[in-house]
């Protein structure tokens, strides 16, 4: 059974770690982090972007896959269903289809239609026992089409947005997605702690957790992160694992490629990139 995250980052606030956000694209993503999310008995949340539900046809399609894995595979660590970096319009299609927390992106809007579509929404999550992550400061780089230059965020608009009643917020603090540049200048902490310290216990969201240093992670965490969200790192693991599985010619007849062990090996490599984050964040047996 889905549940919402608000329990989950509650109390990986309280204790200081962080729940990992891993995205889905397949069914074997999914099965793997539910899979690595039992054997660490951590709490989990699954990540779906707009263009992942397009390619795996629909929010509906999606509910349905991972309800019946939880089923099927007996997972009863706390799972998550969440839209990430959803716009207005995709928040409304998953809150139907039955995820069980979204993420409205309202950034790039002036931050007073941020606030006002925020506002409907915490209602209507309010009402159907959804957790709900709002983003102030874009997020740098691109990922599935959601580009942000990175811009650390106002921590008197991160106030105005957590007082709206959202469950989680997202602050950019010089993170951005996908793989970090050589120039990176690093996360500002500064800004973090300023946020933290206007949004007191709301859960703060680190998005591009691929790529940034142990120690930043850490910190991070002591300042008041409880969700930090992990794609590209995922990505990366499952396509090199299956390259090189290709590469040895393993499996190779007349009739090609059998697709269940072609893609095996990147499982095994998303399990152990998985549970290697779960064991920095701190989530290991929190659930």
């Amino acid at each position: 059974m889905l549940v919402s995250a608000k329990e989950m980052l509650t109390k990986a606030k309280q204790g200081k770690y962080a729940v990992g956000q891993f995205n889905i694209n397949n069914l074997e993503w999914t099965k793997a982090i539910l899979l690595t999310a039992q054997e660490c008995n951590s709490p989990v949340i699954l990540g779906v972007s707009e263009g992942a539900g397009k390619y795996m046809c629909g929010y509906k399609t999606i509910v349905g896959m991972v309800n019946g894995m939880i089923n099927e595979l007996g997972i009863t660590v706390p799972v998550a269903l969440h839209l990430d970096h959803g716009s207005y319009e995709a928040c409304y299609k998953c809150i139907d289809a039955g995820f069980s927390s979204i993420m409205f992106d309202g950034s790039h809007y002036p931050i007073e239609e941020n606030v006002a579509k925020t506002t409907e929404l915490v209602k209507v999550c309010a009402e159907r026992g959804m957790s709900l992550e709002a983003e102030v400061g874009s997020i740098g780089g691109e990922e599935d089409g959601v580009i942000g230059a990175g811009e650390c965020a106002d921590p008197d608009e991160c106030k105005m947005i957590a007082d709206l009643g959202v469950t989680m917020l997202a602050a950019g603090i010089g993170n951005i997605h996908g793989k970090y540049p050589a120039n990176w200048k690093g996360l500002s902490f500064e800004t973090l702690a300023a946020v933290q310290e206007k949004t007191g216990e709301m859960p703060l969201v680190l998005h591009g957790g691929t790529g940034i240093p142990e120690d930043m992670i850490k910190k991070a965490i002591s300042l008041g992160v409880a969700k930090i969200n992990v794609n590209t790192e995922c990505q990366l693991s499952f396509a090199a694992a299956t390259r090189k599985y290709i590469e040895e010619g393993k499996d190779l007849s007349g009739k090609g490629f059998d697709p269940r062990k072609l893609l095996a090996p990147g499982v095994e490599a998303i399990k152990a990139t998985v549970k290697e984050k779960m064991e920095l964040f701190g989530s290991v047996n929190k659930a």
